[in-house]
């Protein structure tokens, strides 16, 4: 099969900048370069190819539409661009860098002292300190408002207990940024590594996010300096914005992981020979089937462009990037599962990336809020009634 060449249906390469195709190409060569040729075997493996957290942070990925403290200050656009051809390595290695940069740098720099800033974000971008973001708990994931974790003062520091589960990165992390309940109000800690009573295990067993380190967080009677509170963050609001960060990310990178699914079932009914000799394309439900995936494809690029577009503008909203985040990860699972199909009993083998995807896209279908909770949130939006209770 050929290497990755990008898929573009309608021209939309002409709607780019020519600096946000030379980050898109700068981040898919690095994908073909160094993490195709190994993602199978970490995937086999169950384990995160830690060895490229430098590169991803020389290139400026981490924290990379975030300025200020060695970001790099991209756009939006180039960031979402950045997630796409990421997931179109794996879904693992966007989440990675996602975190990074949307749940752990993000919420430092907007609701963190100047001090926190200076001590994490230039250690975060550069890599030598990596992060996770701790709000699902055991039994609270679509509704976080539930949540039980819970920190109270004593004397010049506060006292946290509480789990935290589903957290990405969770083990291998320098600092966790760690929502609690004090004084009833939902807020955000700085809990770094090493900290008495705080522990962490990883999650093992997996068939989906495989390449991926997912962990639960444990707090006993965790005691953490004052001075790691986060300020500015208040209320439920306040995680759920960074949430919005990510989600943002994911509704890119949804479109990187159809396209490789779609690009190697393109290839391959082109290259399968069936029936008198033909290529499998030539059949009419194997062109409906590609048909179906550039068209939703297609539609699934022009939503993310112009969301990003929007969001650089100050004009995004969350109601909008949920729409996003909602059609363009079902427009991934589906393509994934119509691919598979068009591959037969190849199809399930990791000599081709598709059921991996397929597999990851399962878990990207479900955390940063799930398809239906975002089905609720566009319909409270264009109805301005609440649907959660």
């Amino acid at each position: 099969m050929f290497p990755f060449r990008g898929v573009d249906y309608m021209d939309i390469d002409s709607l780019f900048s020519e600096q946000e195709r030379l980050v898109r190409q700068t981040t898919r060569q690095f994908v073909e370069d160094r993490v195709i040729p190994i993602i199978e075997r970490h995937n086999r493996e169950a384990t995160f190819p830690l060895h490229l957290v430098r590169e991803l942070a020389e290139l400026g990925f981490f924290g990379a539409n975030l300025s200020g403290y060695g970001c790099a200050g991209m756009s939006n656009v180039e960031y979402g661009l950045i997630m796409q051809e990421l997931e179109r390595g794996d879904s693992g290695l966007r989440s990675f860098c996602s975190v990074q940069g949307a749940l752990v740098m993000y919420p430092i720099l907007t609701f963190g002292t100047e001090e926190q800033k200076q001590h994490w974000l230039p250690r975060l971008q550069n890599g030598t300190a990596l992060g996770c973001f701790g709000l699902t708990e055991p039994d609270f994931g679509s509704n976080p408002a539930g949540m039980r974790a819970v920190a109270v003062r004593d004397g010049s520091s506060f006292i946290l207990n509480g789990e935290k589960t589903w957290i990405t990165n969770g083990s291998v992390a320098d600092v966790a940024v760690v929502w609690a309940r004090l004084d009833g109000v939902i807020r955000g800690f700085l809990v770094e590594k090493g900290t008495p009573g705080f522990k962490t295990s990883d999650i093992h067993g997996k068939w989906s996010l495989r390449a991926s380190i997912t962990s639960s967080l444990s707090f006993q009677d965790c005691r953490i300096p004052e001075e790691n509170l986060l300020p500015g963050a208040r209320g439920l609001k306040s995680p759920l914005s960074c949430l919005t960060q990510a989600r943002y990310g994911i509704g890119w990178g949804a479109v990187g992981a159809a396209m490789a699914c779609y690009d190697t079932a393109r290839q391959y009914t082109i290259l399968r020979k069936q029936f008198h000799d033909r290529p499998i394309a030539s059949h009419q439900l194997v062109q409906n089937e590609l048909a179906w995936m550039i068209t939703e494809i297609t539609k699934a690029q022009l939503m993310a462009l112009h969301v990003g577009r929007l969001k650089d503008a100050g004009k995004a909203d969350f109601s909008h990037i949920s729409m996003l985040k909602r059609n363009n990860v079902w427009m991934a699972l589906e393509t994934a599962r119509r691919s598979r199909d068009l591959l037969g009993a190849n199809g399930i083998t990791d000599e081709y990336p598709i059921f991996r995807h397929m597999c990851n896209l399962e878990t990207v279908k479900t955390y940063e809020g799930t398809h239906n909770i975002h089905t609720l949130i566009i319909g409270e939006k264009v109805t301005g009634v609440s649907a959660y209770v």
